[in-house]
């Protein structure tokens, strides 16, 4: 009997004007989803994963045989520039 992997992914959770939760996973081109709270948007990201799994083998095939994120997170930062 196969053993399943557990895959991780990074995912970025932002709110954008209206309010709404907007998710994606940098290492996954196109993989992104909203959602009104934070429970819909987790839910709906790990749908988009699946679909986007399940879309690419090459991309499968390469996140099992390495199942850790492929990204590491670095910081988030608030730039301001002044203009005259």
């Amino acid at each position: 009997m196969k053993q399943a992997k557990i895959l991780q992914f990074k995912v970025i959770i932002e709110t954008d004007e209206d309010g709404l939760f907007v998710a994606s996973v940098p290492e996954l081109p196109g993989c992104y989803t909203q959602g009104k709270t934070l429970e819909q948007v987790r839910e709906r990201i790990k749908e988009v994963i699946n679909l986007v799994l399940e879309s690419d083998e090459d991309v499968k095939k390469s996140k099992i045989s390495s199942p850790k994120p492929h990204s590491s997170f670095f910081a988030i930062e608030d730039i301001s520039l002044s203009y005259a």
